[in-house]
């Protein structure tokens, strides 16, 4: 077995490239040119925004607001990362020795490497889905390489207004090119952090299986005859639970409030979204903006419920832990031995669970209460239209 975590080789060398790593003299400057892009972008965004502001300009002015929002959802998310990465270090520490006391067992090499496998595939079509809506999203205007003498106000990626002069053909493009940059790696950079907290809970998961494989083997015959056996294994099963429960607080820790700022912003973005397509229908340049929105819209939504997937997962497990220890054949212990592990099942029916800012838990209801109010509100809309 010569992989040694169940973070790819792609994660671990992009993580650096967005500040989420120590140790590393690269990191700081990373880390200043995040904050300064950051900066500069939602200026341009708010320069455009109170430069416009009038009713003519009324759909350019919310997907200004859109896509201000989403850029300050990305900077958000690597800032609370970088304030958390010893979370991130515990984490990492804990896969680590996972992946080390796995080696000798057949069954913990087969798990952690099937959880690998999977988070590999799942990470890489995130971070590709996240790649092609920008590619898309900007092609159009990148493509149109409007001429900057024959344009009274020159169209951009997004809606901004830069504090210089663009005059020259040569500055516009290279303005689009670096603009198109930075919403490909700030995009790249939100598909990477949400990748990673399906990698974390898919490795939870596989740990919880070779725990409830450990129980299902709990007998005199599987061990053998001797008592220290059985309270080796005992403690074996008991260290097992408290590692998942300490990884499983982590990622909360790590999270929660990643979750919380996601949940809010996608709820603004989702109501403006269904405000622009509504009042886009009977516009003259209906279909692209309503393609463009879509987009926008589905990535949001993908977003939304990738977080809810890993709460709704983690809890599902983590119940598979009292029901696994229930069906072992703890009737073929001693009394004091079974006894242990009534403390296994007392435990496991405090699930672990993720949360959004310890308000709401992440799982399919709250995604679906979340779609049902954006249905609501559409319905509304077309209602008043």
């Amino acid at each position: 077995m010569t992989r040694k975590s169940t973070v790819s080789q792609m994660i671990m060398f992009s993580l650096p490239l967005c500040g989420i790593w120590p140790g590393k003299s690269i990191v700081l400057i990373i880390r200043m040119f995040w904050i300064f892009a950051a900066v500069f972008i939602e200026f341009c965004h708010y320069y455009y925004f109170f430069t416009h502001l009038s009713s003519q300009y009324f759909f350019n002015l919310v997907d200004c607001f859109c896509t201000s929002l989403a850029h300050g959802k990305v900077i958000i998310k690597l800032i609370l990362f970088w304030i958390n990465q010893q979370k991130l270090m515990e984490i990492m520490a804990l896969i680590a020795d996972d992946w080390k006391d796995c080696a000798n067992s057949d069954i913990g090499v087969h798990v952690t490497m099937e959880k690998a496998k999977i988070s590999d595939r799942i990470s890489k079509i995130i971070i590709l889905l996240n790649s092609l809506s920008v590619i898309s999203y900007c092609s159009e205007i990148i493509l149109a390489d409007a001429d900057v003498t024959k344009t009274a106000e020159l169209p951009y990626i997004n809606n901004m207004k830069f504090p210089f002069n663009i005059n020259t053909q040569n500055m516009y493009r290279f303005v689009l090119i670096a603009e198109f940059l930075h919403m490909f790696m700030s995009n790249w950079t939100s598909g990477l952090v949400n990748a990673m907290i399906l990698i974390l809970v898919f490795h939870v998961g596989g740990q919880i299986e070779i725990l409830q494989s450990w129980l299902s083997k709990l007998t005199i015959s599987e061990i053998g005859n001797k008592e220290e056996s059985i309270v080796t294994a005992i403690n074996k099963i008991i260290r097992k639970h408290q590692k998942i429960i300490k990884f499983s607080e982590n990622i909360e820790a790590l999270y929660t409030y990643i979750s919380l700022i996601l949940f809010a912003a996608n709820t603004l973005s989702i109501c403006m979204l269904g405000f622009i397509i509504i009042t886009a229908i009977d516009s003259p340049d209906a279909v692209n903006l309503i393609i463009k929105c879509l987009l926008f819209f589905t990535t949001t939504n993908l977003e939304a419920f990738i977080y809810c997937y890993a709460g709704e997962y983690l809890s599902n497990k983590s119940k598979a832990i009292g029901l696994a220890t229930y069906n072992s054949p703890w009737y073929t212990l001693r009394p004091k031995d079974s006894r242990v592990l009534l403390f296994i099942i007392l435990r496991s029916q405090k699930q672990l669970t993720l949360t959004a800012g310890t308000i709401i838990e992440l799982s399919f209801v709250s995604f679906t209460s979340i779609m049902n109010a954006s249905g609501s509100y559409l319905s509304m809309l077309l209602a008043m239209q």
